[in-house]
């Protein structure tokens, strides 16, 4: 894989003020150390590459080549790689390396060393933006997932082991919030004892809601507004105001998504996918005996997404769409510049934006995550809906008011008081717009993970954002 960008590099050995190319060489399958060799370096000095901040398994380098045609490969933890995604030939003797023409119309004069370089990624070689997905690669990768997930139920998410916590509707507020940031999850099911049946799931939006009503109706947050609103309040109060109306006109509540052990993986999804939400509850029905239904897991796409990768993880060359660069996709949202908009609006905010916008951005625009951006869009951290959690450490909620918070430091409340603000690593879960969407799947697949933001290698500057519902869509052509 690889793209362009004038950046200092190693150049060839052409003579010193020839007509060069710079080229952006990517290895984004990890490693300890990798190193890159040529044709352009005779094969005899190997270069070696530099891992990417944030992303520890993309490695990069930037050469300056002649016109014409090369041949490269990796040298990955002493052993010798080519990138099976990329162009490559097969010499006599059956040895593998990777090609590339570097084509005269894409020449550029050579860059002085003497003056410092802007590290960009332009689009002057990117050959991944003009590339048309076949639609034959389209239709047989959809029908191949589709009659996976058809064939599989959601008794397979099922863990080995685990525990699903279920709160009581009859639970303060304010204790609910505690459980949520105590337990380090963002929903619980809800259990109505009367009713025999569980009735709904308590979400980190709920907060968000709860927090800009009392914001707005109080001058402070305060325990004892908390502690007068109960689950049950709460949702008997918010029911009325998101009645959905059917074609007769007549008022009905929106009852709780749930799927059963037997259903299949496909139906799960799209249940998901359909009313928008992160999880629906894995529930066993109530027997004929008369005992209660069970909670058995909190089906989630990420978790599908895991059950497709670890079923064609030996066999991806079956779904040949895996193999397509993001940016060649209509997937996600990207910023107008970089891709093609799909119509919906990119939200990003700086760290000292208060709170309070941030939280009526997350629910106005119907969001679950908005990157923080330095003032070159350079991603330094994200916030997410579940974030609204950790305002119940040291009892937060009680002393702040929303829009007097800045996000740097409703971002801190969850950090260690002595970590320094900046890039945070662990929480900002990235990807280039060349990386295959197999590998994107891969990351979306690991817990936790709800969305990937697309970043220009090096500078980190946000370029897009992929969720899982965007991929699911795609997959599944809905």
């Amino acid at each position: 894989m690889f793209g362009s960008g004038p950046e200092t590099g190693h150049e060839n050995s052409g003579a010193v003020g020839s007509a060069l190319i710079p080229v952006r060489f990517v290895w984004p399958y990890g490693g300890r150390r990798v190193f890159l060799s040529g044709s352009f370096t005779r094969w005899s000095e190997p270069m070696l590459m530099s891992p990417i901040e944030g992303c520890p398994d993309v490695f990069q380098i930037i050469c300056r080549l002649t016109p014409g045609f090369h041949q490269y490969k990796f040298f990955v933890d002493e052993e010798w790689r080519h990138d099976e995604h990329q162009p490559f030939v097969t010499g006599d003797y059956g040895v593998v390396n990777n090609v590339f023409i570097a084509r005269e119309q894409d020449v550029v004069p050579t860059i002085n060393h003497d003056v410092p370089d802007m590290e960009v990624d332009d689009d002057i070689m990117r050959p991944e933006a003009v590339m048309q997905i076949p639609e034959a690669d389209l239709v047989v990768s959809r029908q191949r997932i589709s009659l996976f997930l058809s064939t599989h139920i959601a008794y397979e998410l099922l863990p080995d082991s685990g525990k699903v916590i279920a709160l009581d509707v009859n639970l303060p507020v304010k204790q609910a919030f505690h459980i949520l940031h105590e337990q380090g999850i963002p929903v619980a099911p809800l259990w109505d004892f009367c009713k025999g049946q569980f009735v709904g799931v308590l979400t980190a939006l709920d907060f968000i809601l709860i927090m800009r009503e009392l914001g707005t109706n109080g001058s402070n947050l305060t325990e004892e507004e908390l502690e007068t609103h109960t689950i049950s309040a709460w949702k008997d109060g918010k029911s009325e105001l998101n009645r959905q109306i059917d074609g007769n006109g007549i008022p009905h509540p929106r009852h709780l998504a749930h799927a059963g052990p037997y259903d299949s993986l496909k139906d799960v999804a799209l249940k998901i996918l359909q009313r928008k939400v992160a999880t629906i509850p894995i529930i066993n029905p109530s027997s004929q005996d008369g005992s209660f239904p069970q909670l058995l897991h909190l089906a989630s796409l990420s978790g599908i997404l895991k059950c497709i990768c670890r079923h064609f993880k030996h066999s991806s060359s079956s779904l040949p769409v895996l193999q397509h660069p993001i940016s060649s996709i209509r997937l996600g949202t990207w910023v107008p510049q970089i891709g093609e908009s799909n119509g919906r609006p990119f939200a990003m905010l700086r760290p000292n934006a208060s709170l309070g916008s941030a939280l009526a951005l997350l629910v106005q625009a119907e969001v679950s995550s908005i990157p923080v951006v330095d003032d070159n869009d350079s991603l330094m951290d994200i916030y997410s809906r579940s974030d609204i959690t950790a305002l119940a450490k040291d009892k937060a909620y009680a002393q702040i008011r929303l829009d007097e918070m800045s996000l740097h430091q409703a971002l801190q409340l969850g950090q260690d008081a002595n970590s320094p603000f900046g890039f945070n690593g662990q929480r900002c879960q990235m990807c280039l717009r060349s990386d295959p969407l197999h590998k994107v799947m891969e990351r979306l697949a690991n817990p936790g993970v709800r969305r990937l933001v697309i970043v220009e290698a090096g500078s980190k500057r946000v370029e897009g954002i992929i969720s899982l519902s965007d991929v699911f869509k795609f997959l599944l052509g809905v």
